[in-house]
């Protein structure tokens, strides 16, 4: 066995086995750096594919810009945040005010989709009329056009 087939193996077993880990992580840190050592391994398996630019581009573009763009994403959403009670008096959304008026809103929606699909016949029946009209206007149309030919 030669030194390329051994490294591809390397390399394979590195890529396949922390793709693996990507998805059985809790730690979503975790899985985004295992999700950089994966990439580093597809891009050892470039180097051995005699593809060089196609390796380096893969590091610089995934690995280098948009995996630490994700980490920066994943440790800045998951960043420590305390509710007290305090805040969960204070909050203007919970206030009254502004829940009888989202109570509201939500009747006015309920109302107009009770109109809208309500009056659905009355609509489809005009629609079935004049649509049938326009089919035997056409056929009067064609009809003359024909008969001038």
């Amino acid at each position: 066995m030669g030194s390329e087939t051994a490294l591809f193996y390397v390399f394979g077993a590195i890529a396949v086995l922390a793709s693996l880990l990507v998805i059985g992580q809790r730690n979503p840190i975790y899985s985004v750096l295992l999700l950089i050592a994966s990439f580093g391994a597809l891009s050892g398996l470039y180097v051995l594919l005699d593809a060089p630019f196609v390796a380096v581009i893969q590091i610089i573009v995934y690995a280098g810009a948009i995996m630490v763009l994700f980490l920066f994403v994943v440790m800045l959403l998951n960043a420590p945040h305390e509710d007290t009670e305090y805040d969960e008096r204070v909050h203007p959304l919970l206030r009254p005010g502004p829940m009888r008026f989202g109570a509201f809103l939500a009747l006015v929606l309920a109302g107009e989709l009770w109109w809208a699909l309500g009056l659905n016949a009355i609509y489809l029946t005009i629609g079935y009329l004049s649509f049938r009209w326009f089919l035997q206007s056409a056929k009067v149309n064609g009809t003359l056009v024909q008969l001038g030919e």
